[in-house]
């Protein structure tokens, strides 16, 4: 029996790559990490967030932008992302030949202030440039509004807040939107009005959500997000990263783990094109590279499959 209001299939962006690592202090090599993309594309993987373009002296983890984007496989369908925080790092991204460009503009000034060291304002005038080349370059720009819903050190965030960096991403000229549940204490409640309202007034953008999971709602939060009409979902391998500088225990603090949506979508019959049992094995690899433990459930406690087959122990 499916749940009402859900869609029949939903695009998953793999952000552990540049979300996830740069969590992590000691670098991964080149490598590894273009090793990670062949093996995200096997499992069917078709958007993921590669690269960031920070200056390497604020992210040297992802400092090696430029060599990572020269070297992945292209094949047709796959679609690769990078961040960048400013227009600096805009100007290094756009000659690596990225398929979209992340900006990030917090709808909390605060926020704006400690994570790229500019008021909102000042990120503003960066997005209109920032537009401009990826006009120039034929590279599609999408807006991440951090902290949509709720911020640290402050609380809920008003719709207002919310919609004037919608709108400026629309005016900049982005064919896309994600609304980042960035604190992990966003409810569902506060997701599906907040999703609804930006797919039913701005129909001509693409609207999805990236999740993270302190509170353990972020698969709720990922219901929430469908059913209002959210396109596609983010998270990462093994739940790795998020913003350790906010104050929690280190092991809640990370993106929503991949894995565990989409078994959740797989539960649902909800298409996403990802084989989990391959998926499985990024995840895996990438515990071996970090020493970080998956966070995921599907990782700890199996999919609906294994217990399935499971077999009673001959002693009980």
């Amino acid at each position: 029996m499916s749940l009402p209001q859900l869609p029949s299939s939903i695009r998953l962006v793999e952000v552990g790559l540049r979300d996830g690592l740069q969590s992590v202090v000691e670098p991964v090599p080149t490598g590894d990490k273009v090793e990670l993309v062949h093996m995200l594309i096997d499992a069917g993987v078709r958007e993921i967030e590669a690269v960031s373009f920070a200056h390497p002296r604020v992210l040297p983890q992802l400092a090696d932008a430029s060599e990572v984007m020269a070297a992945v496989p292209r094949p047709p369908g796959v679609v690769y992302r990078g961040l960048a925080p400013n227009l600096r790092g805009a100007q290094r991204a756009a000659e690596c030949g990225l398929d979209e460009l992340v900006v990030v503009v917090s709808a909390d000034n605060q926020v704006s202030m400690r994570n790229q060291g500019m008021s909102i304002d000042e990120v503003l005038a960066d997005l209109v440039k920032i537009g401009e080349l990826t006009q120039s370059v034929g590279t599609r720009l999408v807006v991440a509004v951090a902290c949509a819903f709720f911020a640290p050190a402050r609380g809920p965030v008003s719709r207002e807040e919310r919609l004037r960096v919608v709108e400026a991403a629309i005016d900049a000229g982005a064919s896309g939107v994600y609304l980042a549940a960035t604190s992990g204490e966003e409810h569902p409640g506060e997701m599906y009005d907040g999703v609804a309202q930006v797919c039913r007034d701005y129909a001509e953008l693409d609207v999805g959500v990236h999740l993270h999971n302190r509170n353990g709602f972020a698969p709720a939060n990922a219901l929430a997000s469908m059913m209002a009409g959210a396109t596609w979902l983010e998270g990462s391998f093994g739940g790795l990263g998020g913003d350790m500088w906010f104050p929690g225990d280190p092991a809640v603090l990370g993106n929503a783990a991949l894995e565990d949506l989409i078994h959740l979508c797989d539960g649902l019959g909800i298409a996403t094109g990802i084989d989990l049992a391959k998926y499985m094995k990024v995840s895996d690899r990438i515990a071996q590279l970090t020493g970080r433990p998956s966070a995921s459930f599907v990782s700890r406690g199996g999919t609906r499959h294994d217990l399935a087959t499971a077999r009673w122990p001959a002693n009980i």
